[in-house]
């Protein structure tokens, strides 16, 4: 039984705290893509500092993009299609409000793109197309001045040992999806988590770390294994049995007893590791639990595939733009397609909780040369890049190109992280003959 108004510390009520995911209960089938990138210098390939990365923003058109400051600290920019943002070692993220079609996507994120590579020439820096810093690693990273980032840099060390790895060297991409009613949302929610660790190994792109080889094709997932426990990974064993007996509820039961890291009352925060339901019932040093604390409490919620009013799909490494777009597109012809939601579910239906647990542990080493049961998991990347297709053929002509580049690494067996271990090799054999 939940907090009452009149006997209880909290005013919130269960329907409040589960109202954002039934808020999210639309027919609209829209798109949102968060994508990450990396700066860094041309002559040292370390990370671009906190204050080079502002004079990179500063360029940005100043018609179209509003600058967003944190106390007198620039964090990002606004318009009226989307948020850049900083994540903490600097990273820049282009947030895209929803779109229905990828081509609209494309675009805007090509612009993006081309923009924050021009004006990072300014500090004699460049973007990169990989999933973790080459050369700097967090502790040669400054975490940005923010507080959101202060506190999580105090709170997470107490729960891993390397939660800095993910914070400040890495970046991904991330793919949104809007649901239908509560059932739709908890399937698409259950479906996302078995692939993630599965359509994640044919993005693999971050296998050179402190400028060596890390043994690991995606060292950007494997970091997501050493953050927190208690907010990371598979939610629930209930989302991974046949007869799901998950509800919107559930999420809720669980995010109450995950452990919280601050309270923020306008521009002053209180660390706080109590679990929020703890929160609700006592309060934290006069301050009562208000619905702003519990959607910060969501943010700080990190499986790899997440619930808000929208399903966020978060798993894979930052990539090249062509790459970048199949993201989207790929998820697009599984997430909106009844008959490619039951097939991807046929295929996957075999394998147990346990195969999954296995498998998004050793994806980040092995990529699609990983195995799930007896099967390897480039066979099942290329059916269910063929069931995408598919989808994205019936429904729009044009969306199937952005899957292209993901076939050409499927048929060769490879992927991209391949390329930098071939590129890395050659030369360290280069310079081993001088």
């Amino acid at each position: 039984m939940l907090l009452q108004d009149n006997d209880k510390i909290s005013t919130l009520n269960y329907n409040e705290l589960s109202e954002i995911f039934f808020s999210g209960c639309k027919e609209e089938q829209k798109i949102g893509v968060e994508s990450e990138k990396l700066l860094i210098y041309k002559d040292s390939q370390k990370a671009v500092k906190y204050e080079d990365v502002v004079k990179i923003l500063d360029c940005f058109d100043k018609n179209i993009w509003q600058k967003v400051y944190e106390e007198d600290n620039l964090m990002g920019l606004k318009s009226s299609f989307g948020v850049i943002s900083l994540e903490p070692g600097s990273q820049v993220e282009l947030s895209l409000f929803p779109f229905k079609d990828i081509k609209t996507i494309s675009d805007k994120l090509n612009e993006f793109y081309n923009n924050l590579s021009d004006y990072a020439e300014n500090v004699n820096a460049m973007v990169s197309d990989t999933g973790i810093q080459p050369v700097s690693t967090f502790d040669n990273i400054d975490v940005i001045p923010k507080k959101r980032y202060e506190y999580m840099t105090k709170y997470l060390p107490t729960k891993e040992l390397t939660p800095f790895v993910m914070m400040r060297e890495t970046a991904g991409i991330q793919a949104n999806f809007d649901y239908k009613n509560e059932q739709d949302a908890v399937r698409k929610l259950s479906l996302a988590l078995k692939m993630s660790p599965i359509i994640s190994a044919i993005y693999a792109n971050s296998p050179v770390r402190d400028s060596k080889l890390t043994g690991y094709k995606s060292f950007r997932a494997n970091s997501w294994l050493n953050v927190d426990e208690d907010r990371c990974g598979y939610i629930s064993r209930k989302l991974f049995e046949k007869n799901q007996d998950f509800t919107f509820n559930n999420y809720v039961d669980i995010l109450l007893n995950v452990p919280m890291i601050f309270i923020q009352r306008g521009n002053t925060y209180f660390g706080c590791s109590q679990t929020f339901k703890e929160f609700m019932e006592n309060g934290y040093n006069g301050l009562k639990a208000e619905i702003s604390d519990w959607y910060n409490h969501i943010s700080l919620y990190f499986p790899d595939v997440r619930l808000k009013s929208y399903v966020e799909i978060r798993n894979h490494d930052a990539q090249n733009s062509q790459m970048t777009m199949s993201v989207p597109a790929f998820w697009k012809g599984i997430m909106y397609s009844e008959s490619a939601i039951e097939e991807c579910e046929k295929i996957l239906s075999k394998y147990s909780y346990e195969d999954f647990i296995k498998l998004r542990k050793e994806s980040p080493i092995k990529a699609i040369e990983a195995k799930i049961g007896f099967h390897k998991v480039i066979d099942l990347v290329k059916e269910m890049f063929e069931i995408s297709y598919s989808s994205l053929k019936q429904n729009n002509e044009d969306e199937k190109k952005y899957l292209e580049p993901v076939f050409e690494y499927i048929n060769n067996k490879r992927v991209p992280a391949d390329n930098i271990i071939d590129e890395y090799n050659i030369i360290c054999n280069n310079n081993k003959k001088l």
